[in-house]
């Protein structure tokens, strides 16, 4: 462990630097760290020979995937890992994003993410009804994104617009909505229009969204990559944002468009259920069962008649107050003992 007289700790992120069109969380917890701690960016070079005190996991299934070099030598490289952070007595620190891969893994991935799990000395989740894991779990909520967009042009709402943003995977079911939209009576909803933004992970959800552009004139869609300000100006356009995820744990794409002022329509769990007593009336909209057109009408009318403040409640997920609690976990990884208040 390192002498905090002499230096700061050492915090090795899982993830590269990250680029433009990435998610902001992991650039908003390196910001709110920095204050408190010395922080790297992922590099094999550095996880197995350079100097960390602490490696902070994100995704791990991301170490085991990498597109250019083959799954064996993958595979390889995340076993020399573990065995370097258990020789170097280097504590692993997990951020609980999800409880599994969206996308499956196989058996001996499996094996490997076991192994991690047996390496982690603390759980971080970022809600209070994730299951706690031992030794030791702390409750660092996810931070909102008000800052990182402050200054950006938010333009009006555009009635009738339901969105639909960031990547489109498998699991976020966006061929549900797109089936609930067309089955949508224009009679019911006569403004009503659908729009998809985002990078399609394959081929053939790039081809279901241009069908379904091609069959009906109120849905339009931009499928890329886009920046900050392009985001800013698609949700800010939304009345309502549409995220029918099959599986949904933590979202970023819900706090997103919450920290823009755009109320939100999410299937029922526990973990949305929470958020939505957590930011007040009105924001957080919850549907049982499937996405359907019923539901996608009911919603628009109740985001109308539902009265809500003017801004969500995020007073609970304030950036400084995060990055203070991640380097108290850390600290309590590094010595084995409880995390401070």
């Amino acid at each position: 462990m390192p002498d905090q007289g002499r230096r700061p700790i050492t915090v090795l992120q899982s993830l590269r630097p990250q680029a433009d069109s990435d998610n902001p969380y992991v650039k908003q917890v390196v910001a709110a760290v920095a204050p408190h701690a010395e922080v790297a960016f992922f590099s094999w070079r550095t996880a197995l020979f350079g100097r960390y005190d602490v490696f902070h996991v994100h995704w791990p299934e991301f170490l085991l995937r990498a597109p250019e070099r083959s799954r064996a030598l993958q595979y390889a490289l995340f076993l020399a890992l573990l065995a370097r952070t258990a020789l170097a007595r280097r504590p692993v620190v997990r951020t609980l994003h999800n409880l599994a891969p969206h996308e499956g893994a196989s058996a001996f991935e499996r094996l490997l993410l076991r192994l991690l799990d047996r390496r982690t000395r603390l759980w971080i989740r970022l809600n209070a009804v994730t299951a706690t894991r031992a030794p030791q779990t702390v409750t660092i909520l996810h931070g909102h994104y008000r800052d990182w967009f402050a200054g950006m042009d938010v333009p009006p709402t555009v009635p009738g617009r339901l969105l639909y943003f960031g990547l489109i995977r498998p699991y976020k079911g966006v061929e549900t909505l797109l089936d609930s939209f067309l089955a949508l009576d224009p009679a019911r909803a006569p403004e009503a229009g659908l729009r998809i933004v985002g990078h399609p992970a394959n081929e053939a959800l790039r081809r279901r969204i241009t069908a379904a552009c091609a069959a009906d004139a109120r849905i339009g869609a931009l499928l890329a990559y886009v920046d900050d300000a392009r985001l800013a100006h698609e949700i800010g356009q939304a009345e309502l944002v549409v995220l029918p995820f099959r599986q949904m744990l933590n979202s970023g794409s819900l706090l997103l468009a919450l920290s823009l002022d755009r109320p939100v329509l999410v299937p029922r769990n526990t973990a949305n259920e929470a958020l939505a007593a957590e930011v007040g009336p009105g924001w957080v909209h919850l549907y049982d069962g499937t996405l359907d057109a019923d539901t996608l009408a009911a919603a628009l009318a109740q985001v109308r008649s539902t009265p809500r403040a003017p801004r969500p409640d995020f007073s609970g997920r304030e950036w400084g107050d995060a990055g203070r609690r991640h380097f108290h976990a850390y600290l309590a990884a590094l010595r084995g003992t409880p995390v401070e208040a």
